[in-house]
């Protein structure tokens, strides 16, 4: 149960808050004065506090800022009548999660709250890196006892005492972030923020003004001054993911923190000091990029200080019944129980190519537990939910099944059939184009618009996608990822 602490002096205010978070999954508790509420935090421990800028006795302000001295990880989300002046900006400086202008929008009231609480989880969550699995008394670990693995929990604790930059690389689905959390939670920034990025997800016109912040009036749309990830971030961890996604701009501005500690917002000529560590990571060969000219490669070696590398699930098979047996245990937790896994079944899980990796696995085990008949998981049930592995993908050696292959080549010839038959019956049909047109749209489909997904499924480059997205005019709604 998530608990939130509200403190505002207005009678209505605390009233529209039980209204809007009556939930049996939320617990709310209120408080009338700042003062009120720094009593309360020790003995309800809240999860995120929410809370007026402008109060009776001591201010928003005030509050805010003994709440960072003793309480630096708890996400504080302000309330403003007066978003537009330095009063809403100071809040974010002194390190408040977000604030928000009242009368308020119940729905992004909501989401802002979502958000705020994922990332108290993330914060509070120690990541263990055991890999032998001897306690499964914390809800996320890294887990595994393959060579390649142990190097991994090596370095994590190589860089537990150091402040230094740190590079993780890997495919998706490997456990880039959770890797990340690893070297945060056993760091000496362990008590500070740590927040994470994804670069991949966010337009590349907002990125910029996201990580940094902007001036009131530096685009349209910038009615307010904003402060921006690196100074919520002050004394504590950044993590960008998918750092290979950022423009030449925003990379200059990367490199110049990592030089100085030193940026200026967007539209800004003022520069602001921080003091963050920033942890990286890309599915990219960073290498390349490099000599593409799409990477600085000043900015690479700033990053490369020490890399740590993930290796694929398929290169480390020898781990794959441990992580089948943890995600079965993660997930039955708050439901069925199954006593464990067939052994022709992790026989399957073994020879099965996972190009989701983990994340794949974790997905599979969870779809098993619902389909599973009995009271464990067996080769049928993976039958059902495993899906079919790529030609290009599969173990050396392994070809596909007679059956596999009738099945692939059928589900294309009708696909072929079809388009053919519309051409036949419209001349002015592009054939080559509209199947290329249909392929890109369907990937973007099933990676929910994320064009970097979308890209390593298609087999090509993130700028050659935008450039076929462009060409064939796909829907706004996938390329704005």
């Amino acid at each position: 149960m998530d608990k939130l602490l509200l403190i505002d002096d207005e009678a209505d205010v605390q009233y529209s808050f039980r209204r809007i978070f009556d939930s049996p999954e939320i617990k709310l508790e209120t408080a009338s004065s700042g003062e009120e509420g720094l009593r309360l935090v020790p003995r309800f421990n809240p999860d995120l506090v929410i809370m007026d800028v402008r109060m009776g006795g001591m201010t928003g302000l005030e509050t805010l800022r003994r709440l960072r001295e003793s309480h630096a990880k708890l996400p504080v989300i302000m309330m403003t009548a007066y978003g537009t002046t330095q009063t809403a900006i100071e809040a974010m400086k002194l390190g408040a999660y977000d604030y928000l202008l009242k009368p308020f929008d119940v729905p992004r009231l909501q989401q802002i709250v979502a958000d705020a609480l994922k990332t108290a989880r993330t914060m509070r969550q120690v990541v263990s890196y055991q890999p032998l699995l001897e306690s499964e008394d914390y809800e996320l670990g890294i887990i595994g006892r393959s060579e390649g693995m142990q190097r991994v929990f090596k370095l994590i604790g190589q860089l537990a005492a150091s402040d230094a930059t740190a590079l993780i690389t890997g495919e998706s689905g490997t456990g880039k972030e959770l890797v990340a959390r690893a070297i945060y939670h056993h760091s000496r920034r362990s008590g500070q923020p740590f927040l994470a990025i994804n670069c991949a997800a966010i337009p590349e016109n907002l990125l910029e003004s996201e990580l940094f912040g902007h001036e009131k009036g530096a685009f349209t749309g910038a009615h307010t001054q904003r402060v921006g990830k690196f100074e919520q971030c002050n004394k504590g961890t950044i993590f960008l993911d998918e750092i290979g996604d950022m423009t030449p701009a925003t990379q200059t501005k990367i490199l110049r923190v990592l030089q100085s500690g030193v940026f200026e917002r967007v539209g800004g000529n003022s520069p602001v000091k921080v003091d963050v560590r920033v942890i990286a990571a890309t599915n990219k060969p960073l290498e390349q990029a490099v000599a593409a000219r799409e990477f600085r490669e000043d900015l690479f070696y700033r990053l490369n200080v020490v890399r740590i590398h993930l290796p694929p699930l398929r290169e480390r098979r020898e781990d794959i019944p441990l992580l089948a047996d943890y995600f079965l245990k993660k997930h039955a937790s708050g439901g069925r129980k199954l006593k464990g896994i067939q052994r022709e079944a992790v026989d399957l899980l073994r020879e099965h190519a996972w190009p989701g990796n983990v994340r794949e696995l974790e997905n599979v085990i969870q779809r098993a537990l619902v389909v599973a008949k009995g009271d464990a998981i067996i080769a049928a049930d993976l039958g059902e939910v495993l899906p079919a592995t790529p030609a290009s993908m599969r173990p050396h050696g392994k070809e596909a099944t007679s059956g596999e292959a009738s099945s692939d080549a059928s589900t294309a010839r009708q696909f072929a059939r079809k388009l053919l038959e519309e051409a036949a019956r419209d001349k002015t049909i592009k054939l080559i184009p509209a199947m290329e047109r249909v392929l890109i749209a369907e990937a973007l489909s099933q990676t929910k618009g994320n064009q970097v997904q979308a890209a390593k499924l298609l087999g090509i480059t993130r700028a050659t996608l935008r450039k076929r997205i462009e060409k064939h005019q796909i829907k706004q709604a996938f390329s704005a990822q």
